[in-house]
């Protein structure tokens, strides 16, 4: 027998797997060993990046991407308009022969120019005021973008004005983790832990979206230019026979899936796991956890690739949060923890939870943040969409809870100075022989829960399916920092560290345990005991968006240098006037359907129907059966024209308003619930129009026919 060990080639999916990403093994690889050990300390937040550093890190770059056909190289941002932005600027450098050179220096790696007054600003830069930078976040890879121009090498960075102003997502949610890490070191140290340096917050998003036919999405201008049907009657079968989740997936959508992991593996993101969601053309796909900035740029590229992917299949991707009223929406579940560099993630129960007096503290750290800081989570997880979603099938309600299971019997005990009878181990049995045992979990799942502990995490399942996740995530980590803060101050003074935490854990689960309910968050009863224990039910996103701006979010924001003053009330302006434009869209979109198409269709009906009757009478045959339906569609034609009148007044008066706040209110109050009394008469016109006369694609064609 030889003893020659043969290698085979790699092949398959670790063959390309991060191909297009820049990441640490391509560092490693590409980088001298002193500088790439330089660049590890510089993303661990350990020392300043230097000139000389950034020109190797440049060099090596520019080397990795041109070899794989890359022209040009842009900084990736996120700006607070909700997608990426970027401006190409290629490698071609002149030289004195007349030719050209490629060149990347690494002045350019670490900082761009783009204009910065043409992004919202919220009176952070006025429209004369065009400089903003553009920064290098050395801690997420740069990777390459292949479209109809070419490759391009994309920098992932931070935005920011001329006088350090954040004008993106990116930069207080990097703050937001480096405040965190402080607090949470502090903690560990309190705790004896001597060997943990850094403690990063993790995500691990799980993005929901629907797939319609592409001929379908471009023949209906709702979706087109505001991602959700403004009007469209629910089918004969919508959802109720449950038939949809986890169902076998369709050959074309598989198909798209296969491209979509494909394309995400080359740039190193994790797609990891994809079914079928609820509602008829619903899914779902979850990548494996990163740290919170890294998960914050994949996810953006997922929803980016998702839409690129479905144009290939003749598919459209809608991210919006209800893109169909009556079904259910899409969500984005935020499965959020810390982890330490020495290998411990903070919210890991173990075998003896009730023993683990690290996981309960740092566990009631996070009930404590989430209690404190319910309206301003609630207001990171708004935006227009997510006013239809929250509350609804499949949705958590707008009122902030946490599910904790058996952790809330243990919390509780100490609380009481009780004994818990611990529960570990517990196998159940399944009854046939041919099925094994199964361990069961620490807690069950609660998908009515908006913040769920799911083994060793916290799921926030209240984010928008179309949003960035930076916005909750900055508020989970400063609010968390926060807390942890206060405990570390009474720690570090205790000559008992062990007594006083457990006297922590003790006083502040039961300040805080009135947001823990393990029950049905969809139900009536819970709304009317939420009210009881005071906890807050805001329905609408511009009714907390006020939250930014009060005494209390400003010092916390500040105290941690997530964001001063002006970035805070700047976002509020940013995010009323992103209300205002919506419904305005929407509601535009609404009245240019129904006026120049659905009630000219509906009209000509009527007059086709009313010759039908004529003719029907001059054969002398009963025509009471048509006159009927003449008389019950007038009726509808003649009501629809009535709410499209109100409508178009209701817009006119808004649209005349100054005050951001007020205007805001009269769209959701006016604009918003005109357009919903619009829609019930025109879709139960769509009802009873014959099909030939209805304009658009209904819903039975855009969740039915694929």
């Amino acid at each position: 027998m030889s003893d020659t060990i043969t290698t085979e080639p790699v092949s398959g999916v670790p063959a390309y797997f991060g191909i297009n990403s820049f990441s640490d093994s391509v560092q490693r690889a590409r980088l001298p060993k002193s500088v790439y050990k330089e660049l590890k300390k510089v993303q661990a937040g350990e020392k300043k990046l230097t000139q000389e550093v950034a020109e190797v890190v440049a060099n090596a770059m520019k080397d990795w991407a041109l070899e794989k056909g890359a022209t040009h190289f842009t900084h990736w941002f996120q700006p607070l308009t909700g997608i990426t932005a970027e401006k190409h600027d290629s490698f071609i450098s002149p030289s004195s022969d007349g030719k050209i050179i490629m060149e990347f220096s690494g002045k350019e790696l670490i900082q761009g120019e783009p204009d910065a007054s043409s992004f919202p600003s919220g009176g952070l830069r006025a429209t004369f005021e065009a400089r903003g930078y553009t920064a290098w976040d050395t801690a997420s890879p740069a990777f390459l973008k292949t479209d109809a121009t070419g490759v391009t090498l994309c920098i992932p960075t931070a935005f920011v004005g001329y006088h350090g102003e954040a004008l993106d997502k990116k930069t207080p949610l990097l703050r937001s983790m480096d405040a965190l890490n402080k607090q949470a070191l502090r903690v560990l140290r309190a705790l004896g832990n001597t060997t943990a340096t850094r403690v990063v917050t993790t995500v691990g998003p799980e993005q929901e979206y629907f797939l319609v036919k592409e001929d379908y999405f471009t023949s209906r201008p709702d979706l087109l230019l505001t991602g959700r049907t403004v009007v469209g009657a629910l089918p004969a079968k919508g959802q109720e026979l449950e038939d949809h989740y986890f169902a076998t997936i369709p050959d074309n959508v598989a198909s798209f899936m296969r491209d979509l992991n494909e394309e995400l593996w080359k740039l190193g993101i994790t797609a990891k796991t994809q079914h079928n969601e609820v509602a008829p053309h619903q899914y779902e796909l979850a990548v494996i956890f990163s740290a919170s900035n890294i998960a914050a740029d994949s996810n953006q590229l997922v929803m980016e690739t998702m839409r690129k992917v479905g144009t290939r299949h003749k598919l459209a991707a809608l991210l919006h949060e209800k893109p169909f009223a009556g079904v259910n929406g899409s969500g984005k579940h935020n499965n959020w923890s810390m982890a330490s560099d020495d290998g411990q993630n903070l919210l890991e129960p173990g075998k003896t939870p009730q023993e683990n007096t690290q996981f309960l503290l740092f566990c009631t750290a996070v009930i404590e943040a989430v209690d404190k800081y319910a309206l301003l989570l609630r207001t990171a997880a708004g935006n227009p969409g997510n006013d239809h979603r929250l509350g609804a099938n499949e949705a958590p309600p707008a009122i902030i809870s946490i599910f904790l299971g058996q952790v809330d019997e243990i919390l509780t005990s100490i609380s009481e100075g009780k004994p818990y009878a611990s529960k570990a181990g517990v196998n159940l049995e399944l009854g046939a022989t041919v099925l094994p045992d199964l361990p069961k979990d620490l807690t069950d799942r609660n998908r009515t829960s908006p913040f769920a502990f799911t083994g060793n995490k916290f799921e926030f399942r209240m984010v928008p399916s179309g949003d960035s996740i930076s916005g909750s995530n900055v508020v989970l980590n400063t609010a968390a920092a926060e807390i942890l803060c206060q405990y570390a101050d009474r720690l570090e003074k205790a000559s008992d560290k062990v007594a006083e935490v457990k006297k922590i854990i003790a006083e502040k689960y039961k300040a805080h345990k009135r947001i823990v309910f393990n029950g049905n968050g969809y139900s009536k009863e819970w709304e009317e005991e939420a009210a009881r224990r005071g906890l807050p039910n805001v329905k609408s996103w511009i009714d907390c968006l006020p939250e930014y701006s009060k005494d209390y979010s400003i010092e916390l924001f500040k105290k941690h240098g997530v964001f001063i003053p002006e970035e805070l009330h700047s976002r509020v302006e940013i995010y009323l006037e992103k209300y205002i434009k919506t419904i305005n869209i929407e509601a535009g979109v609404m009245i240019e359907m129904v006026k120049k198409n659905i009630l000219p269709a509906a009209t000509e009906w009527l007059a086709n129907l009313a010759g039908i009757s004529e003719t029907l009478k001059a054969a002398k045959v009963d025509v009471a059966a048509q006159e009927k339906e003449l008389k019950d569609g007038g009726v509808l034609v003649a009501k629809a024209y009535v709410e499209l009148a109100k409508l178009e007044s209701a817009l006119a008066a808004a649209k005349d308003l100054e005050d951001t706040h007020k205007k805001a209110i009269n769209y959701k109050e006016k604009v918003f619930s005109a357009m919903a009394e619009t829609r019930k008469v025109v879709d139960a016109l769509e009802a009873v129009l014959p099909a030939e006369f209805y304009p658009y694609p209904t819903y039975e064609d855009l969740l039915f026919r694929f």
